[in-house]
């Protein structure tokens, strides 16, 4: 379970979006792999309830099939990124054929933020997709859709680990529903509660 990639060797993977300003005390929330029906409007109305807006990096099929969802997101005045049409692995399709999954999701998802699914990245995509996109990393992963962590577990893990700056992943997905939905009410208070305002990517 990585919670954070190390500090000292992100330079050395090229120049990726990990984290934000350290010098201010605001944490960025981030949901991966919707939007899905069954769990992102839960996600919206907690998020309403909190006032805070956040980044939903999009899988392309998705927005496809629940057109309405995303809109919703959009409304809510959210940002969306660009997350595949397919949620493709970085380290095993081809090249040539990952670019133009990207491309094929952002005929539906208008922005110019980029999240590669697993945090799979090469070089050469990094090269092709630089010039169309910034590519957004994370800080601190929640690990939500683990189902072997318990929400106390991960909970515990968002106390020890968020600094001023993090990137949050969270994952509006059926898989991490259960714990994702448990968790990011008690995080937010938390950080609240620690001093944190929220920005937005």
């Amino acid at each position: 379970m990585k919670v954070r990639f190390p500090d000292i060797i992100r330079p050395f993977l090229g120049k990726l979006v990990w984290r934000k300003d350290s010098s201010e005390k605001v944490i960025y929330l981030t949901f991966d792999d919707g939007p899905v029906p069954e769990v992102t409007p839960q996600v919206l109305d907690i998020l309403q309830q909190f006032n805070i807006k956040a980044t939903f990096f999009c899988v392309g099929d998705n927005v496809r099939k629940y057109p309405e969802v995303y809109a919703n997101v959009l409304q809510s005045g959210h940002n969306t990124g660009n997350h595949t049409f397919n949620h493709l692995k970085g380290f095993t399709v081809p090249a040539v054929e990952y670019v133009e999954n990207v491309q094929k999701a952002s005929e539906l998802i208008q922005s110019k933020l980029f999240r590669p699914p697993h945090g799979q990245i090469t070089r050469r995509l990094r090269k092709l997709l630089q010039p169309d996109f910034t590519i957004i990393m994370w800080d601190l992963l929640t690990c939500d859709y683990d189902k072997t962590l318990s929400p106390e577990t991960i909970l515990k893990n968002i106390k020890c680990y968020s600094r001023n700056g993090s990137i949050v992943v969270f994952h509006d997905s059926i898989k991490a529903k259960d714990n994702m939905l448990n968790v990011l009410p008690a995080a937010v208070d938390w950080w609240k509660s620690e001093g944190y305002s929220f920005g937005q990517l």
